[in-house]
């Protein structure tokens, strides 16, 4: 009987010390997740993120602001974040946060893929001259100077290192590059990779618009774009069907079909419009991808949907921005790269009133899926039932719905995309 005490006894202690290791083993096995595991994975969900909070772009978000953010985007499932820019603090700021919340807690788990800021020289205007687009902004080392630091002080968060944000679009006439610009860099941090001076498992690209990467006029088919898309690891697309309603509106406007249709029937075709609209233009990226005999992953790095607008998207324009719509297009967008085996960096998770200049209405300050104050909008509203955000708050506020909840009264102020006839009146 003792002996078989003893046994027993034996047995229990190495069950405790292997379900030990088994726990350490887990943890360690997430610290190693490389961006090729993470990006396409239907379980880490990705989001375009900014913590900004007010209408002064100099006051950054604090810490514990950072830290709220963060437990909320991780409740809706989010563990893949994409930054813009090292210049200002907050991106720093942030992959130390994500840090100490994995310290506090190591089931934590929130990646980056960090973006360093790369434009042309007299950007914005702000030189002595009109933007060259062929020679560089003299900050330009420094910021990636700065994104290769981040990225080795903190491997197990910074998984993708993206070179520029919408920096080869023509239409960004105040400081987009030539795409020679951004492959000397993109090569440049990829030759750091291979001498060891950069995580080996570190991803890089460019976040762009989709006409950038080849999905639009031949003006962008260049021998270096050919040769950028053979440097990155993977493509990062941005496509928003939201702007194209007022800039390339025919598909908007379309209205074979809509006869005897409910208004509501002609929102939810119009929506569904707009995401084939998006799938067409990621279509054409990877079209023209394949014809250079290159085949690389492509996500999603920008797409979004405002749920405002006093302009070109509102009631004397397009028609397109309210939260109705906005919630259509997120669903509709998660549920077409999720099945596709992609990520989408959906933009974004809050709003940010320093976007867009002085007017309120301006639909850049209005993309967010939460309001500044923590209102969920439309989009959330079934993760606020579900209880998804309960003990959360957001500049002191809990999570509750925008509307108060009541549908209907949010109903009221989603509009019908209007004829042909109907937009064009409204341009004069």
């Amino acid at each position: 009987m003792k002996k078989y005490i003893i046994i027993c006894l034996l047995c229990f202690i190495w069950s405790c010390n292997n379900s030990k290791k088994n726990e350490v083993k887990g943890v360690e096995e997430t610290k190693q997740l490389t961006a090729k595991d993470i990006l396409g994975n239907p379980e880490y969900l990705a989001m375009s993120y900014g913590g900004y909070r007010y209408a002064d772009h100099s006051i950054e978000p604090t810490l514990d602001e950072l830290k709220e953010d963060m437990k909320i985007l991780s409740a809706m499932g989010i563990k893949l974040i994409r930054t813009y820019k090292l210049l200002k603090p907050q991106a720093a700021n942030l992959v130390k946060v994500i840090s100490d919340m994995k310290k506090e807690d190591p089931s934590f788990e929130m990646y980056v893929m960090l973006g360093a800021w790369v434009d042309c020289k007299n950007s914005f205007n702000s030189g002595d001259g009109e933007p060259d687009h062929n020679i560089e902004n003299e900050e330009n080392p420094a910021e990636i100077g700065r994104a290769v630091a981040l990225a080795n002080k903190y491997p197990d968060i910074v998984k993708v290192i993206a070179v520029g944000n919408e920096a080869m679009v023509k239409w960004a006439a105040s400081y987009y590059v030539e795409p020679w610009i951004i492959l000397k860099w993109v090569n440049h941090l990829q030759d750091l990779k291979k001498e060891a001076k950069l995580p080996k498992d570190l991803w890089i690209t460019s976040s762009d618009n989709f006409a950038s990467w080849g999905g639009g006029g031949e003006e962008y088919h260049v021998e270096d774009l050919n040769k950028l898309i053979n440097a990155v690891d993977f493509l990062s697309v941005h496509t928003y069907p939201m702007h194209d309603t007022h800039y390339q509106p025919e598909f908007w406007l379309e209205q074979e079909g809509f006869e005897g249709k409910t208004d509501i029937e002609k929102i939810d075709a119009s929506m569904l419009i707009a995401k084939n609209y998006a799938i067409n233009q990621y279509e054409n990226v990877k079209k023209y991808m394949e014809s250079l005999g290159i085949n690389k992953p492509i996500h999603i790095g920008e797409t979004g949907w405002a749920s405002f607008s006093s302009g070109h998207y509102g009631t004397k324009g397009s028609k397109a921005c309210d939260e109705y719509k906005e919630a259509l297009y997120y669903q509709y967008m998660r549920d077409w790269t999720n099945g596709a085996d992609m990520s989408c960096f959906y933009f974004e998770g809050f709003d940010e009133p320093w976007k867009g200049g002085e007017n309120s209405g301006n639909s850049e300050k209005h993309f967010g899926l939460l309001k500044v104050d923590g209102k969920a909008k439309y989009a959330l509203w079934e993760e606020v039932d579900k209880g998804t955000f309960e003990g959360l708050t957001r500049n002191g506020n809990p999570i509750t719905k925008t509307y108060n909840g009541d549908k209907e009264a949010m109903m009221k102020d989603v509009e019908v995309p209007p004829t042909e006839d109907e937009w064009r009146a409204n341009q004069h």
